[in-house]
């Protein structure tokens, strides 16, 4: 049913709760696991990106991901990208097939103001594909 599915992830905690249910998804359908890192651009008028998403950071939070589910049997790619977070990872689940994306949620959303800074509402909204949503 999900034959590819995409994990985006970040250093949040929100992240690291989803990876069961991902482990689970993956492992009961037997599906391809995509991992993907969104670095996003920052405004020229802004001082300096954070320097926990540098490409460093993203690349040893990618390879981390992806020896953890290796550990549970389980093959993926990864994919880093830059870029507006929600934008790219629906231009991503496009682009690699996904039949599901998977991701935690911070609860930023929950207010008015909120809902429109949403990376998940926006992913909801622009997804190719349905969108579990993680607690």
């Amino acid at each position: 049913m999900f034959k590819t599915v995409l994990f985006p992830i970040d250093q949040s905690r929100e992240a690291r709760e989803a990876v069961d249910v991902v482990t689970n998804v993956v492992q009961k359908h037997d599906s391809r696991l995509v991992l993907l890192s969104v670095v996003e651009t920052s405004p020229a008028d802004t001082s300096s990106p954070d320097p926990m998403m540098s490409a460093e950071a993203v690349a040893k939070l990618l390879e981390n991901a992806q020896s953890f589910f290796s550990g549970q049997g389980i093959t993926s790619e990864i994919i880093e990208r830059e870029g507006k977070a929600a934008f790219t990872i629906c231009d991503v689940a496009d682009e690699v097939g996904a039949d599901l994306i998977i991701m935690g949620c911070r609860g930023l959303g929950l207010t008015e103001e909120g809902a429109t800074d949403s990376v998940t509402t926006r992913v909801i909204n622009l997804s190719p594909c349905p969108v579990l949503i993680v607690p």
